[in-house]
């Protein structure tokens, strides 16, 4: 089983109701606007996770290879799951979650 699906659909954010955009050159998968993501994976892009709950932001980490990176929560079942950054994110949301990061 492939361990990373490229899906890059625009969507409709559950927690902010923004209408998201593709990425248009990787995955899209929190929103851009509020950095909410719903858990909808267990690997990249397979959607095979049953949770379908909120993933709230927690925390920023920076990675040397893939640069800033959102750490999630999920609202429903605790599970951690870590997304990279896109271009285009909330720069004022990413400084206040490097500021915090629950475990």
């Amino acid at each position: 089983m492939k361990r990373f699906t490229e899906i890059d659909e625009e969507f409709v954010c559950s927690h902010c109701g923004k209408k998201v955009p593709k990425l248009g050159y990787s995955c899209r998968n929190h929103c851009p606007y509020c950095l909410y993501s719903k858990h909808v994976d267990i690997n990249p892009g397979d959607r095979a996770e049953t949770c379908q709950g909120t993933l709230r932001p927690i925390g920023l980490e920076i990675d040397a290879k893939k640069g800033y990176v959102i750490v999630h929560k999920c609202e429903t079942c605790g599970k951690i799951r870590k997304n990279k950054a896109a271009k285009d994110d909330n720069m004022d949301l990413m400084i206040k979650l490097s500021a915090q990061h629950e475990d």
